[in-house]
């Protein structure tokens, strides 16, 4: 692994250690937090209704993805039509289903139970339902309450008692109240009430909480759902839903099947009628006439012209057929009619055609119920209803020319042998006519028995073109609320709630809180962190303190070194942005920490407008000092102190508050003072005035060897270190490097987490302690 992603790996550590002690301080709000958020987790599923999810699958056939019956069914469902599916769909979506739907169920007049802090439906906790005279009719209403007694099962509404099935007058409307099947129990002091919703919004509320839709493009199994904090009910809606369907597609089917008998049965009777007539007429020339039997001859010609008569008679009757269906398609409007039928016709196209006439029609009207006029679907069906009559006329008119050719070469024939036949006997010749009318009349009689019958099987074998795949039913569990996904979120929002707090409220300081703050802003390194020390005491770092302060000026007097600080270069400038960060405190504790490894260090009081360092070390202001040397009035053994704290710490005060003090620090005698001192002591500690207001730190700096920059934790505004580095170029400071001072613990008890980058410190005023 390369240098870079080492780096990069190390800075992304850094980012998650980072933001953990960042907010780790506050977990005691944080788990308070935490604790609401479980509480009202528990609250939101103790009062929430738990809503179910019900499902179901059924199979239609479709005519273009081969779902086909066997022969056998096939034979008996004469009238049977295969589906699309997404038209079934749009059927099963349909408001005239659903409407169906919620009369039966009596979804327009729901129970429920009113309890202290929640209402929850009472489809199976009620023992009755309220059925309305008529649906169409009824106004909204809003809650009813009653009660009911079990024992002499009457109900108790608006202070008067009714019984079960009992029709009553209810605000403009009539209901009655009716037994309810999924009744289960009913409890003590159990408070119900129903309301009355118009049928229309009741089904069109339920047309969108039922979900409809293929399996997949190529399967004509449908999936339909519903959600319901009731699963009986979702369940009961499904399967009611599913069962209007079939019965809505087995009664077209019975539609065209009774059409078609009621044809059948007509013509029944005519010939009929026809056939007794003939009998009789039959009966009475043998009597009359005295016949017996037909010359061979006679026979042959006769069977001919009887041959020639038969197909004659046949081509009228499908003449008349066709005059019929003629009549029909072009009368025909876009709604499914009486559709004659084709018997006798051996045209298989018209028949074809015929049926998908009527097949395109009775979608039309049933996907109309569910669409609105201008819907594609309905706009492709009229379009091909109006495609379909022109080839069913034309295929009539070639029919009728075919078969009007035919009957006029048959007339030709039967002529020529009628011709033949002059010789034969008139009388017998009139009973062979009569003979030859009754057997024809008795084959058409044959033949329309025969397709009544197979009429009437198909009528009474009837089935749906669908069939239940799997009937609705509930999922075991509720799909909402999920326990432990709300968990999750009140969790989690509870902790976002808390991140949100503490992050706002770090947001809004304006003063600097972390390490990382200090690094983003400036390149100079961050040598030595100083925690905070609570109390008046300045002095920390004496042989006797072992805190963590007077190790941190350990730790500083170490890393000295890593600024070129030896016994050569020794002159070290403390300075700061404002007053109050802490400057005075760092240098004096510095000080003293190199004092205690045996060697002369001074330390110089340069501030010469707000001197701070002369009562801590127990010299009185305005004592001679750096002052009186500057304008020649003293010389350094006189403004040389000898301190109290430490053999080795020498103190130099800054001496009377002069009017200029920038031009005296301007003075040679400055610059004489420090060389002089330079050979005398191993370390030159020089407290200087804040950078910010005056240049004094810039003057002395160029004498000096190195220059510490003192930023106190959350009271050194940020506005003063973002552009520090680059008005340095102009003030030019040498050798920088910043200590960051008076470091607190964050959040409840103030915890601080390590020293490193400053993590887990918090906010910060100035008060007493490390000033």
């Amino acid at each position: 692994m390369d240098s870079t992603a080492i780096q990069k790996n190390t800075d992304e550590n850094l980012d998650v250690t980072d933001v953990i002690y960042k907010y780790l301080p506050f977990w005691p709000l944080i788990a308070f937090l935490l604790v609401l958020g479980v509480i009202a987790a528990l609250l939101y599923l103790r009062y929430t209704i738990p809503i179910y999810q019900v499902a179901g699958t059924i199979l239609v056939k479709d005519e273009r993805k081969g779902i086909n019956n066997n022969d056998i069914l096939e034979s008996l469902d004469m009238f049977g039509q295969k589906k699309i599916v997404e038209n079934e769909i749009e059927v099963l979506h349909s408001r005239t289903l659903v409407k169906e739907v919620v009369n039966n169920l009596m979804l327009y007049a729901p129970v429920t139970e009113e309890g202290k802090l929640k209402k929850v439906s009472a489809y199976i906790k009620s023992p009755v339902k309220i059925e309305a005279k008529n649906s169409e009719r009824i106004i909204d209403h809003e809650k009813a309450y009653f009660t009911y007694d079990r024992q002499r099962k009457i109900v108790k509404l608006n202070s008067k008692y009714y019984r079960i099935n009992e029709w009553l007058d209810f605000e403009g409307d009539t209901i009655r109240f009716v037994i309810n099947p999924k009744y289960a129990s009913l409890k003590q002091n159990q408070v119900l009430f129903f309301t009355l919703s118009t049928l229309k919004i009741t089904t069109l509320n339920l047309i969108d909480r039922i979900d409809i839709s293929a399996s997949s493009k190529q399967s004509t199994v449908i999936n339909f759902r519903i959600k319901d904090e009731v699963p009986e009910r979702g369940e009961d809606i499904l399967n009611e839903l599913v069962k209007v369907y079939k019965k809505a597609s087995v009664a077209d089917k019975n539609t065209l099947a009774s059409n078609t008998l009621a044809f059948v049965e007509e013509r029944l009777r005519y010939v009929v009628g026809e056939l007794d007539s003939v009998e009789t007429a039959i009966e009475h020339f043998r009597t009359d006439k005295g016949i017996i039997d037909i010359s061979a001859q006679g026979r042959m010609f006769l069977e001919s012209i009887e041959t020639n008569d038969a197909k004659v008679n046949e081509i009228n009757m499908q003449l008349a057929v066709l005059d019929q269906v003629e009549k029909y398609v072009a009368g025909v409007d876009k709604n499914a009619g009486i559709v004659p039928s084709t018997l006798g016709l051996s045209d298989a196209v018209l028949g074809q055609l015929l049926q998908s006439l009527y097949e395109l029609q009775n979608r039309y009207e049933s996907l109309r119920n569910a669409t609105g006029e201008n819907h594609p679907i309905l706009v492709s069906l009229r379009t091909q209803i109006a495609k379909t009559k022109p080839e069913i006329l034309e295929n009539i008119r070639n029919h009728r020319k075919n078969l009007t050719a035919g009957r006029n070469n048959l007339n030709t024939n039967s002529q020529r042998y009628n011709s033949v036949l002059t010789g034969i006997p008139t009388k017998e010749r009139e009973l062979l006519s009569i003979s030859r009318q009754k057997a024809i009349k008795d084959n058409i009689y044959s033949f329309l028995l025969q397709k009544r019958e197979e009429t009437a099987l198909s009528y009474a074998s009837a089935v749906a073109d669908s069939r239940i795949v799997d009937p609705a039913e509930s999922g075991t569990k509720p799909i909402s609320p999920r326990r432990n996904l709300v968990f999750f979120i009140f969790v989690a929002g509870a902790l976002a709630i808390g991140v949100i707090i503490i992050y706002i409220r770090e947001l809004f300081n304006r003063n600097i809180l972390f390490r990382r703050e200090i690094e983003k802003m400036i390149s100079w390194p961050v040598v030595g962190e100083i925690s905070y020390e609570p109390g008046d005491k300045t002095i920390v770092t004496t042989n006797q303190e072992r805190n963590i302060v007077s190790e941190q000026f350990r730790h500083l007097r170490a890393s000295l070194a890593f600024l070129g600080i030896n016994e050569e270069h020794k002159k070290i400038l403390i300075t700061s942005s404002i007053s109050g960060e802490g400057k005075s405190f760092v240098a004096v504790n510095l000080a003293n920490t190199l004092a205690l490894t045996n060697k002369k260090v001074v330390l110089l009081e340069a501030d010469l407008r707000k001197p701070k360092l002369s009562p801590v070390l127990g010299i009185k202001k305005g004592e001679t000092g750096i002052t009186n040397f500057l304008i020649g009035k003293a010389d350094i053994k006189a403004i040389l102190k000898k301190t109290d704290v430490n053999n080795n710490l020498f103190f130099i005060p800054s001496g009377p508050v002069p009017p200029n003090p920038s031009e005296l620090i301007l003075n040679e005698r400055m610059s004489a003072l420090i060389n002089q001192l330079e050979m005398e002591f191993d370390y030159l500690i020089i407290d200087t005035a804040p950078l910010a207001p005056v240049i004094d730190a810039q003057i002395l700096s160029k004498l000096c060897d190195t220059t510490l920059y003192i930023i106190r934790h959350g009271y050194t505004p940020k506005v003063h270190i973002k552009r520090l580095e680059e008005e340095n170029k102009i003030k030019g400071l040498k050798n920088v490097a910043i200590i960051f001072n008076g470091l607190k613990g964050r959040g409840f008890g103030k915890y601080g987490y390590g020293y490193g980058y400053g993590y887990g410190y918090g906010y910060g005023e100035q008060e007493k302690g490390n000033h």
